[in-house]
């Protein structure tokens, strides 16, 4: 644990960050190429082309050219079959120069010591998500994206771990340890177990969700705060969206986190030697490691540091919403097969139910997804006749053309049963309910074994309107209800929820905006990483709901 304790290493350290900061335009390649090899790494880089779906106003990019640049320390007691990654995104704006000249420093320090029994893979990534995504297809000889990359030319063992790191300011006074990854997939809980420990025997202030750890649990202002560090973690993990380098390495089975130093607490200070002593601890645990991390769990929620909540305490709580829905559908489907009493004079007749009509049913089901197969493909296909008629960018076009569809498809739907049928009959609405019901539960199910926090969010909102409507309510003001609890409405209250948590409250005009550029956002993590968050309300969600509002006005 003596990492740069000698003031010449110290020094060195000093002189590549002050080099960092250097501003230069674009990532130094031929220099960190020559810093790389001098301290005797096996260097190689690897260039990537990607040309987005539409551009990326909050990042200002289109067509994205980069480079990334990786060393490898070979495990000299080892076979060489596993590997170690420590990364860091440099980015244009010179943001994570720290980190950058911090990983240089540990690169120099760990070619020094003998007892490594896995590679060390020091990769220093451009462009941040979509360089990490460029470098991990090239190592797994895969192409999911459909990015331009050049094959590594080096490469180590299977990759067991991997840590990335962000140092957003010159003063560190706190390390944050962010969990989520693509579409809410979790590391192994063992990885935040050791991120604690080291911080916990260094003595360095740790932090989730950017929130210090409090010990008093059993009052009330020490639950608030959990509930509200577990809320944001449901918020983050529900998007389905990667919150930092590590979220790509999950799909590929390597259990992965990232360490963000953030300057949020003056009272504490935490200089680049204690935040490189508690990495060198992580990675000599791991490289101790004889099997992938598996003991612990991979399905929970942490209201801190020190406490989690494991798949066995919140999945009932699903479950008991979803118990809604197939009870609402067994009492649709004993109402389906009872006879109709009828009394006439005082004479009781039993009236045979009368049969709906395949066509009366089937047609709301397609014209439905129909509609979300538009909102899934047209936002970006039809993105340049929007700018040709109308005076907007190319990602207003993207996010307006959604909006638009979206609310068309309110109107559309509407009594879509009547095109080929005529009126509908009682029965129809029962059977048209009973199919969206279990549509619904199935979704939601196979939804929360994914990504719970999604699952669950979109139950709390479409559980009482699908237990709920019927055509007999009164219109308006059910229809209203059924608006406010709309997947997109959901979106919209969660963009303020998640504002609120941060501490960064907004009003109505900034959060439309917000809202806004989630919407962009979404639509890119699709096609830049595969995120399943957009697909899914759009083609699955959103035509179920439509179902339910095509029920409200059924005639």
């Amino acid at each position: 644990m003596g990492l740069l304790s000698d003031p010449n290493r110290r020094k060195a350290l000093t002189s590549l960050l002050t080099r960092l900061n250097t501003p230069i335009w674009g990532m130094p390649v031929e220099w960190l190429v020559k810093t790389m090899q001098a301290r005797g790494l096996e260097v190689f880089t690897q260039s990537f082309t990607r040309t987005l779906p539409f551009p990326d106003e909050n990042k200002e990019r289109y067509m994205v050219r980069g480079t990334n640049i990786y060393g490898i320390l070979r495990a000299p007691r080892a076979p060489r079959t596993e590997a170690l990654v420590l990364s860091a995104p440099c980015s244009p704006d010179n943001s994570n120069n720290q980190a950058v000249g911090l990983l240089l420093g540990l690169a120099q320090y760990f070619r020094s010591q003998i007892y490594w029994a896995k590679d060390i893979i020091f990769l220093v990534n451009e462009h941040d998500l979509i360089g990490m995504q460029a470098w991990l297809e090239g190592y797994h000889h895969t192409n999911i994206t459909g990015m331009d990359y050049t094959p590594l030319q080096g490469r180590a063992g299977s990759i067991q771990a991997a840590l990335s790191l962000e140092l957003s300011s010159d003063v560190i006074t706190s390390l944050d340890l962010v969990l989520e990854g693509l579409n809410g997939q979790l590391p192994n809980l063992d990885l935040a177990n050791l991120f604690h420990a080291f911080c916990q025997k260094i003595g360095v202030l740790c932090t989730i969700q950017g929130k210090l750890q409090r010990g008093d649990w059993d009052t009330a202002e020490g639950y608030t705060h959990a509930v509200q560090t577990m809320m944001l973690m449901v918020l983050k993990q529900a998007s389905g969206r990667p919150w930092g380098d590590h979220g790509l390495f999950l799909r590929y089975h390597i259990e992965a986190a990232s360490v963000r130093g953030i300057n949020s607490f003056r009272q504490y200070k935490t200089d680049a030697t204690t935040i490189g002593r508690l990495l060198e601890g992580m990675f000599r645990k791991l490289n101790n490691l004889l099997e992938r991390l598996h003991q612990s769990y991979f399905f929970y929620l942490m209201p801190s540091l020190t406490h989690f909540v494991s798949i066995g305490y919140y999945m009932p709580a699903f479950g008991l919403l979803a118990t809604i829905l197939l009870l609402r559908a067994l009492d649709l489907w004993v109402q389906l097969g009872t006879p109709a009493q009828v009394t006439e004079d005082g004479a009781g007749e039993v009236e045979p139910p009368s049969s709906p009509g395949v066509l009366s049913v089937l047609t709301p089901v397609v014209i439905s997804h129909l509609t979300g197969v538009a909102l899934y493909t047209l936002p970006v296909l039809s993105q340049e006749t929007a700018v040709e008629h109308f005076p907007v960018s190319e990602t207003e076009a993207v996010v307006l053309t959604a909006i638009a569809i979206y609310t068309a498809g309110l109107a559309l739907p509407h009594n879509t049963h009547r095109f080929i049928s005529g009126e509908g009959t009682e029965q129809g609405w029962r059977v048209l309910k009973l199919v969206a019901l279990l549509y619904l539960a199935v979704l939601l199910g196979c939804t929360a074994l994914i990504n719970f926090s999604l699952g669950f969010i979109l139950a709390i909102t479409l559980v009482p309107a699908a237990a709920c409507v019927t055509p007999h309510m009164p219109k308006a003001l059910t229809a209203l209800a059924m608006v406010l609890l709309s997947p997109g409405c959901t979106l919209l209250y969660c963009v303020f929820i998640f504002q609120e948590l941060q501490e960064a409250p907004v009003t109505l005009p900034e959060g439309w905006m917000l809202f806004l550029s989630v919407i962009s956002q979404g639509i890119l993590d699709h096609s830049l990483y595969g995120s399943l968050v957009y697909p899914l309300l759009a083609l699955l969600i959103y035509p179920c709901w439509l179902l339910l509002w095509n029920i409200l006005f059924w005639k």
